[in-house]
Formats: structure tokens, C-alpha cells, sequence
């Protein structure tokens, strides 16, 4: 006999053999994880180095308790160095969470020593040369292994950071983890995805996210118009809800089984990164309120 299975209206499952049929669950694969995009579950990320309104670390935090976002993913320039201190002590007195830190710097150790936080590390996976994948993949890991070994003592996750090239890609990004975890006992290292490096990823994305699901450590959102469009350089960095593909791609998200954090981005340094992150904020709240309202 041969059974196959077919979702009716948007909650009722059904097995069909030869001409009968047997409700089989009334779950809904349209069941609303709220949780997922409320504030207390979202991160701000590239605020420092693009806000036109050039905070400093009081000022940030201040704006970042106004907005009711508590958790950060702090990025830094070189002139911001002598500051990481300061803009730790501020999330402290607004109760924010210094939830990552980009690449590594040797001053904040004692910072998180000090002061007793575990920030992600994010970096950027390599895309070293090589003849054949499995030789990049070693160099990769090669290449990271210092950084993973220093992240281990910490007792600190270490998030990949797909940013192009060959280290962007999903399947890349999979085997350098693996590799890690497997062959260097490095539980710690995971994913960090970006839908602002993911453009090439859009018709893909639900297998893309399901093959990357178990690393995820966060998943970073942006307004997502075609591949076509970026490569001619425009409109890389979008609100939420004001491109063409991120409400089929967050809808991939709801019907997964991912429940950890969820960026959204500033990265637009000629806005002040209050609008920026306000934008992003009406319009993940607009785009997520029609995926539960108006299921495809």
C-alpha cells in the first residue's frame, strides 16, 4: 500500500491510501512561535561603527533601553578600543546583555574576566585557497584554531560568520564546524547567519536553514530584494518588510524548529541608528503579523 500526506486548510494533516483518508494530527504547521520576534528575543547588531549619530557608549545604551531592545552585539573600529570598558559598565546599568563581540581583541579578556560576561565571538569564516574543498576546510580550521582554543578557556561560544566568498557559503560553513566539533572537541563553534550575505540563498533558504539549524547561534534579518539587484550594488541593506523576499524567508523561519536569538541590523551610517532600528522593529512586527494572518 502507498500512503502519501497532504496538509488540508491550514491545520489538519491527512493519509490518503487508495480511496480513504485518516485524520492523522490537528497541529498546525501555521502555529505562531511568538517568542521568536519579541523584543526580549531580538539583538541589535552594526550599531557602533554606522550610527550617523555617533553615540558614544552612554548615549547607545541609553537609546538601546528607550527601545526596549536588552541584548547587543557590540562592533568596533579601532578608535573605539579604549572605550569597550565604559560601553560594557553602561549595558550594565541598563541591564542589557552583551551578547557578542566581532572578531577578537586581546584588552577585552580582562574586560570579561572583570566583569563576569560570556559574549558570543563572532568572525568571519575564512576563504583560505586550496585545490579542493577538504583542503580549504583544514586551512580554515587551521586558521581558527587559535581563536577556538581561546574562546574554549573563556567558556565563550564562537560564531562563524558567513561575509562572502567561499567561508559564506552554508555548506562551508557546516564543514568548518563540523571539522571543529568533531576533530577538536569544539562544541562551542557554531553559525551566525546574515540575510544581508545571504542574497544568493534566497530560493533556497528553507533547505539552507535546515542543513544549518543545529549550529545556529543567531540569525541576522534584513529587508531582502534579488540577488540580481545587489550584484549591481543597490539596495544591499534594507528594513525589514521592504523587500521582496524576507516574508518567505522569516515564514521558512516560523515553520522551523530554530527558537534562538534574532538580529536586526543599523548598518546604514548616513541614518541615526535609533530610526534604523526603529524601522526594523515596525516592520518585523508588520511582516510576522501577516505570516500568522495570511498563511501561503
Amino acid at each position: 500500500m502507498v500512503f502519501h500526506a497532504e496538509r488540508v486548510g491550514a491545520c489538519l494533516l491527512v493519509l490518503f491510501c487508495s480511496n480513504q483518508s485518516v485524520l492523522v494530527s490537528a497541529v498546525s504547521a501555521e502555529t505562531p512561535r511568538e517568542t521568536l520576534w519579541q523584543k526580549s528575543n531580538l539583538v541589535a547588531w552594526c550599531l557602533v561603527p554606522f550610527d550617523s549619530a555617533k553615540r558614544g557608549p552612554a548615549e547607545r545604551a541609553e537609546m538601546l533601553n528607550r527601545l526596549g531592545i536588552r541584548r547587543v552585539a557590540y562592533d568596533w573600529r579601532e578608535e573605539h578600543v579604549g572605550t569597550f570598558e565604559e560601553e560594557i559598565l553602561q549595558y550594565q546599568k541598563y541591564n542589557l546583555d552583551f551578547f557578542a563581540f566581532w572578531n577578537w581583541h586581546p584588552s577585552l579578556e580582562p574586560l570579561i574576566l572583570k566583569y563576569g560576561i560570556h559574549p558570543q565571538i563572532w568572525i568571519t569564516n575564512p576563504s583560505p585557497e586550496g585545490d579542493t574543498d577538504a583542503e580549504k576546510v583544514q586551512a580554515a580550521v587551521n586558521a581558527l584554531l587559535p581563536l577556538v582554543n581561546k574562546t574554549a578557556e573563556l567558556q565563550l561560544k564562537l560564531g562563524l560568520y558567513n561575509h562572502g566568498g567561499w567561508g559564506g557559503e552554508p555548506v562551508n560553513l557546516i564543514a568548518v564546524c563540523e571539522h571543529l566539533q568533531q576533530d577538536h572537541q569544539a562544541k562551542h563553534v557554531g553559525i551566525v547567519y546574515n540575510f544581508h550575505h545571504g542574497h544568493g540563498h534566497i530560493d533556497d533558504f528553507a533547505a539552507v536553514l535546515a542543513l544549518m539549524q543545529p549550529y545556529l547561534l543567531c540569525l541576522n534579518l534584513n529587508g531582502m530584494q534579488s540577488a540580481e539587484e545587489v550584484s549591481r550594488g543597490a539596495n544591499k541593506i534594507l528594513p525589514i518588510g521592504s523587500g521582496l523576499h524576507e516574508a518567505s524567508m522569516l515564514r521558512s523561519v516560523l515553520e522551523s524548529q530554530y527558537d534562538g536569538p534574532i538580529g536586526i541590523l543599523d548598518h546604514r551610517p548616513t541614518i541615526d541608528a535609533e530610526q534604523s532600528l526603529r524601522e526594523n522593529l515596525d516592520g518585523l512586527r508588520k511582516v510576522t503579523a501577516n505570516l500568522v494572518t495570511s498563511p501561503e
